[in-house]
């Protein structure tokens, strides 16, 4: 290992399973003291029994390295705040956030109850925002005195919030709005010292064991491809003091494969130098569309 997180201070959210948990263990592999958080809840949120919280501090201690368990909802102030607290008890500080808890209920729009998404949306979204919001706020008044931190956050999109997911609608809408909370971070926080990034992967974890029930190999034999072990190098080199001039960007990352993902820009475009009329502004926009081509399709789209 390069240690290229060495001393640093890391909160990694939803880390108990999963790709949280490989990516406490690969911030610890690398030097950091780790919060690990992990309310410990069911795919559906229903609070489920044991601490993976606390397992997971035990791996990383019996690997020699150092962490502390939180088991905080950080989808509340209480909750969010409380995680920045436990950093700042356990180690003096807090150094890199990765927002990274989440669980599905998947259903058809028509049959999408606003139970269902209101949990969705709030633990992605809103357990996006209050961690974000609270950390921002330690670094914002160490900057104002003085202290300006090297801070990293990275937060946890999707595919599925780039184009959609069908049977997603909550889901995807929550992982898109994580990308708009990434940009706007970035462009506000960066003069307090703080970069943001998010991550759109690609991995086999309890939420996604459905569709990657089989092993992915690559040509290369023995390389697991959807093993969530190949997403933490990224998560881990983002949230480093080395990761200098890189914020409000988008990374798919899935086996051995890392790119830059490109948001809205604007495309094709035509100008009148008045007011369209309706059937006017149709056929204008049929000759851009053929001009731009089709569209990305969205997940299980035929």
């Amino acid at each position: 290992m390069s240690g290229i997180c060495d001393g640093r201070v890391v909160a990694v959210t939803g880390a108990g399973r999963g790709l949280g948990r490989a990516h406490a263990l690969a911030y610890a592999a690398e030097g950091a003291l780790v919060v690990v958080n992990d309310l410990g809840v069911g795919l559906d949120g229903t609070p489920g029994p044991g601490s993976p919280a606390t397992l997971v501090v035990e791996e990383i201690r019996a690997a020699g390295g150092d962490a502390v368990a939180h088991g905080g909802d950080i989808a509340t102030t209480e909750g969010a705040a409380s995680l920045v607290e436990t950093a700042l008890e356990a180690y003096g500080r807090l150094d890199t956030l990765v927002n990274n808890a989440g669980f599905l209920r998947d259903r058809m729009l028509v049959n999408l109850d606003e139970d269902d998404w209101d949990a969705v949306v709030r633990v992605h979204l809103k357990g996006h925002f209050l961690p974000l919001k609270h950390a921002a706020g330690y670094w914002r008044a160490q900057a104002k005195a003085g202290r300006t931190p090297v801070a990293r956050v990275v937060n946890t999109s999707s595919g599925a919030g780039l184009l959609g997911s069908v049977g997603q609608g909550n889901y995807s809408a929550a992982k898109a709005g994580i990308v708009g909370l990434t940009l706007v971070a970035a462009a506000e926080l960066g003069v307090y010292g703080v970069q943001v990034n998010a991550i759109a992967p690609a991995a086999r974890t309890r939420m996604t064991e459905g569709a990657f029930a089989e092993t992915m190999a690559a040509p290369d034999a023995g390389f697991d491809a959807m093993a969530p072990e190949n997403v933490s190098p990224l998560v881990v080199w983002l949230g480093s003091g080395g990761c200098t001039g890189v914020s409000g960007r988008v990374f798919e990352v899935e086996g051995g494969r890392v790119a830059v993902m490109e948001g809205w820009r604007a495309g094709a475009s035509t100008e009148k130098g008045a007011r369209w009329e309706p059937g006017e502004v149709g056929e204008a926009v049929r000759g851009l569309l053929a001009e731009v081509g089709e569209g990305a399709r969205v997940y299980g789209a035929r």
